[in-house]
């Protein structure tokens, strides 16, 4: 039966209606009473509840600890379908113990110091923080929530991360381009500055190398949205041409969306007159015109990965050294021929 209408329910009523202690209760519905509480006391309170209708206040508790129990994610482009996958992982690993909080960083920049300051008002838990900017950790202070980088390359030793093995996909396309033989591939970079676009940009060099094919790097950058990348692509696919180009490879399947824009105004065939690919693998992907190629990156294993972390390193398990990272594929398709 449900509780008076108009008053609230305590955990005392629930201890008294199990006939046992505040503290038990506690223990039961916080979900810690685990070889601390009898299977029977336990039932007895989970029934206490259902018949009064209690409803834990964590705001209470909150304040009481001086945290709450919610999780923030720091990224910074949560429009993102990227990111609808990424919180789909995280809110499987959190469960109902934690509430999630989606930031969005102000223009589309990196994560950074600032933004970790502006969240810890809130007294969260803990941070996810998405593709922090190379100086993140140099500019945070100490004492601040706990925390997990995601697609953070370069900062296993420093912090606790959950990355991507981006070695099996790049491989994987280098070859596919190199077996329908392009030679020389040009290169659309992120704007923002981010440690997952500098290993991109490199290993895409270093494999194209080994395998006899050069990468115009030439600094071309984009932002992340498919219009930055249409108007930069509109005035470098000449260019790019120009120098031997006969494919682009784009830092963001969302950039290279752009560059299949750009193609179609500037009237040239993908991938007849330029082979297009990218990094993610969004759910769009299979349904441009044409179908974009992509190095795959299991976005929702990431966002598991790195809550099932950070939910260890918030029960004090040591956060910090290598984690396994989360292998990527090649998903081709017909904008590079496939």
């Amino acid at each position: 039966m449900a509780g008076p209408v108009g008053r609230r329910v305590t955990a005392a009523m629930v201890a008294r209606r199990a006939g046992t202690s505040v503290s038990t209760v506690s223990l039961v519905v916080n979900g810690k009473s685990r070889g601390r509480v009898s299977e029977v006391i336990t039932d007895r309170v989970r029934a206490a509840v259902d018949e009064l209708g209690y409803v834990v206040d964590h705001a209470a508790s909150s304040l009481a600890r001086g945290t709450t129990d919610l999780v923030v994610l720091l990224a910074p482009d949560l429009p993102n379908p990227y990111f609808g996958r990424v919180t789909t992982g995280i809110r499987a690993a959190l469960g109902s113990r934690h509430p999630l909080m989606l930031s969005v960083i102000e223009g589309g920049e990196q994560p950074g110091a600032d933004d970790v300051r502006r969240v810890a008002a809130f007294r969260p838990a803990g941070l996810l923080v998405h593709a922090p900017s190379p100086t993140f950790l140099d500019d945070l202070e100490p004492g601040g929530p706990p925390m997990v980088l995601m697609d953070a390359p370069g900062f296993e030793s420093r912090a606790a991360t959950v990355t991507f093995d981006l070695e099996p996909g790049v491989r994987a396309l280098v070859a596919h381009l190199a077996a329908a033989g392009h030679t020389t591939i040009a290169y659309l970079e992120g704007s923002t500055p981010s440690a997952t676009f500098t290993v991109r940009r490199e290993l895409l060099s270093r494999v194209a190398a080994a395998h006899g094919l050069r990468v115009l790097d030439d600094g071309t950058r984009a932002g992340l949205t498919l219009d930055s990348a249409a108007d930069v692509s509109a005035e470098a696919l000449p260019r790019w041409r120009a120098a031997g180009a006969t494919a682009v490879v784009a830092a963001a399947d969302t950039m290279a969306y752009g560059v299949l824009a750009a193609a179609h105004r500037l009237g040239l065939d993908v991938p007849g007159d330029i082979a297009v690919a990218g990094f993610d693998d969004l759910p769009y992907s299979q349904v441009t015109a044409p179908a974009l190629t992509s190095v795959a990156l299991p976005a929702e294993e990431l966002g598991r990965a790195a809550a099932q972390r950070l939910a260890g390193v918030l029960a004090g398990a040591d956060g910090y050294g290598v984690a396994p990272r989360l292998p990527s594929r090649l998903a081709a398709r017909a904008s590079t021929g496939a």
